[in-house]
């Protein structure tokens, strides 16, 4: 058993990897703001397993040394980031504030306190726009942002890569992820965002009567139906490769892996599967582009399964829906 932090923790991504934490019995601290996070998803975490919660910011360095010196954490898996690409573009101080400022705050208390261990919650959005001839992705394709989100989670991994070297007992892995989709096949914590931005879940607010329509930003890109091509991994699938990263950190090595099925859906193909599994017609609405939105986005994931033999459980679609639109009718 290990203590672990998990900042970010009452979030989507963070509460499903708090959950699987606690179900192997490990000791956790949650560290969340709550500005993005949900009391309810802390509620229902407490019931599975040792949880502790304090509701701070992971940039206060002073919690964050009393943490650490108080609790002897033995690894950190840092979640907590603003993480939409829209709002990051006309709220840039804010992003570099939160996710650089404040991951480097809490990166200084943990190498003050001798926490040598993190797992680090990055993106595919550090590689910018790639050409049609980089797909798939792999983790040597060059990274340049386009988005003060991208770049603000660039600069950490930046951070992390110099500390690797300056600490030979510093060990870290970044996760660069791609378009996180689906929830707990049981529906303990769920996808809730204020405003929700993410594909899939706006789709079946649609089906749910929340909403009127789906917009599709741009009906005429390279791609076989016109929409833009992602690659959907399944929130269960990516949890899964930070419990391996977690187990193959090495000492003074940083290490980078993406994490995604290897294939992408169109925006189209999303929002048929939507209505496939919901039963419910969901109109869509065209719109015009969006600034920066690629043809295609997906990744290569043979390096995570050669380095951790991982491999994702949802492949398909459907399956991914599923899981979320059964949490949201619960």
């Amino acid at each position: 058993m290990k203590h672990i932090l998990v900042t970010g923790g009452a979030g989507y991504i963070g509460s499903h990897a708090t959950l699987r934490l606690l179900e192997l019995d490990h000791k956790i601290t949650v560290v969340d703001d709550l500005s993005n996070g949900w009391q309810s998803a802390i509620d229902a975490l407490s019931k599975v397993g040792d949880l502790t919660f304090i509701e701070c910011r992971c940039g206060d360095y002073d919690k964050m040394m009393d943490l650490m010196s108080d609790h002897q954490i033995d690894l950190v898996m840092h979640f907590a980031a603003f993480a939409a690409v829209n709002e990051s573009v006309k709220e840039p101080l804010m992003y570099y504030e939160n996710n650089t400022g404040n991951s480097l705050s809490l990166l200084r208390a943990m190498m003050d306190s001798g926490v040598n261990n993190m797992v680090f919650s990055s993106t595919c959005a550090t590689y910018g726009l790639p050409t049609p001839d980089q797909m798939p992705l792999t983790e040597d394709c060059p990274q340049k942002p386009i988005s003060p989100y991208g770049w603000s989670k660039l600069w950490f991994e930046q951070a992390l890569s110099q500390c690797t070297k300056a600490n030979p007992s510093f060990a870290c892995t970044a996760l660069r992820y791609f378009n996180v989709a689906g929830c707990d096949p049981q529906g303990r914590v769920g996808e809730h965002h204020i405003p929700e931005t993410h594909l899939i879940p706006i789709c079946l607010e649609v089906a749910k009567g929340k909403r009127d329509d789906i917009k599709i930003f741009g009906s005429d890109y390279d791609t076989p139906d016109g929409t833009c091509i992602r690659d959907y991994v399944h929130v269960d699938d990516l949890i899964a490769a930070h419990l391996l990263a977690m187990k193959h950190l090495e000492p003074g090595v940083m290490q980078t892996f993406n994490v995604g099925i290897g294939r992408g859906y169109s925006v189209m193909e999303v929002i048929e599967s939507c209505r496939r599994v919901t039963g419910h017609a969901i109109p869509a609405v065209s719109h015009e582009r969006r600034q920066g939105d690629p043809d295609m986005l997906y990744n290569d994931p043979s390096k995570i399964q050669k380095a951790f033999n991982w491999k994702p459980k949802y492949e398909e679609l459907d399956a991914i829906v599923a899981t979320a639109w059964h949490e949201m009718n619960l």
